[in-house]
């Protein structure tokens, strides 16, 4: 299984900005965030996400935007047949 790549564009005392590019076939692995993030997709497609046990699909598109609590663990694929980039910022608390 190919990795999927992580670039750290700003990790400053308010934010951890990150470039996530997967290529088909890649994951994140399984991690588990400690801080709130966004996510902000640069390309669509779709992800499978593993957490607790259950798998679903995602679909995202390009522009879209989510956010997630701290705390869950979860796992990131891209099953599909084209590379799905997106920025990830994790809000560090002051």
């Amino acid at each position: 299984m190919q990795t999927a790549q992580s670039e750290t564009l700003i990790d400053d005392e308010r934010v951890i900005a990150s470039k996530w590019t997967l290529p088909p076939g890649s994951g994140t692995g399984q991690h588990t965030h400690e801080l709130d993030y966004v996510v902000v997709y640069l390309t669509d497609g779709v992800l499978t996400v593993t957490s607790d046990g259950e798998e679903i699909e995602a679909k995202v598109s390009k522009d879209m935007t989510t956010s997630r609590p701290a705390g869950v663990s979860h796992n990131v694929m891209n099953r599909s047949d084209e590379s799905i980039a997106f920025i990830e910022i994790e809000l560090k608390r002051g």
